[in-house]
């Protein structure tokens, strides 16, 4: 099987058709990264897609090495390692610290550990044949739930009647290489690189079976979006309460102005008991006269005071 890829000629045409699709694949977020550069913001755009297509993209290498002679599946796993890398770096200069530290956060523990880790015990558990059948596997396993993952795109589709979140030239890149990868590894009779372009491609013609589907159709609007126009009404009401106030306040101010200009104070007339207590208190004449005879009183005791 060594050799084969490059001396079967459909193999290497299929191989190097793959790489051309691949890498032009792989350069598809370059407008993104080019918008984060020129913003000098990441602006909500998740890192994790980039890390994982890096891990992939590593596993790749490890198994094709161990095959040797797999050039094709090198040449194109290795440029997909330089690119991701670049936009991670991309990424973490522009990110802010919370999404830096995630981003450091997946790189340590998928890259370096898990891929530490895969390589330790391949290297450890297995030798020869049984390595390549160990790491391959491994790979078919990773790549499959990397296939599985539009899954929530294709849910989001349904559930909205709308292909705004998938474009129809990716979903048809990833299944011509989905294909063009199947027919590669079929050539040089390679189970591990044909098994999971075979779901890739059932799910590439998913999305374009749903894309076809839904392109004309009326977007459908979601729970949430409900939700927030009722709260956008409850909103308006709450603004219309102080306008009813002004208006109350308006009406009643005459009411007002008539109480107060037609209000006037009353004198009532006396009671008896009051008549009794002002008869009974002292007079101002009589208060002067008292004063007098008390005084002179003073005057008297103090002359005694001093004879004496």
């Amino acid at each position: 099987m060594a050799g084969l890829s490059l001396h079967h000629p459909l193999a290497f045409a299929f191989g190097l058709l793959g790489n051309i699709i691949s890498f032009m694949t792989y350069l598809a977020p370059l407008p993104t990264f080019y918008r984060i550069y020129k913003s000098k913001s990441t602006e909500g755009f998740q890192s994790v897609p980039y890390v994982v297509a890096l891990f992939s993209a590593m596993l790749w290498i490890y198994y094709a090495l161990l095959k040797s002679d797999e050039i094709l599946l090198i040449t194109i796993n290795t440029a997909g390692c330089v690119i991701e890398t670049l936009y991670i770096v991309i990424y973490l200069a522009y990110a802010p610290k919370k999404a830096k530290l995630f981003t450091a956060m997946i790189l340590l523990l998928l890259n370096v550990s898990v891929f530490g880790l895969i390589l330790l015990l391949t290297m450890l558990l297995s030798a020869g044949h049984s390595r390549v059948v160990l790491v391959g596997w491994v790979c078919v396993g990773f790549a499959v739930s990397v296939f599985v993952a539009p899954l929530s795109i294709i849910r989001k589709v349904v559930r909205t009647r709308s292909v705004e979140f998938m474009p129809f030239f990716l979903s048809l890149s990833l299944t011509v290489s989905a294909v063009v990868w199947f027919l590669y590894g079929l050539f040089i009779k390679d189970k591990y690189v044909a098994l999971p372009n075979v779901i890739g491609f059932t799910f590439g013609v998913i999305q374009m079976g749903l894309y076809a589907l839904y392109c004309n159709a009326t977007p459908r609007l979601p729970a949430k979006g409900v939700d927030a126009d009722k709260d956008n009404e409850a909103v308006d009401d709450t603004v219309m309460v102080p306008e009813h106030v002004v208006t109350i306040a308006k009406l009643g101010a005459p009411a007002v102005e008539m109480k107060t200009c037609e209000v006037h104070p009353v004198e009532s007339p006396p009671t008896e008991e009051a008549a009794k207590q002002e008869d009974d208190e002292p007079s101002v004449e009589e208060l002067e006269m008292a004063g007098n005879k008390g005084s002179n009183n003073t005057e008297s005791s103090l002359d005694a005071t001093c004879v004496v």
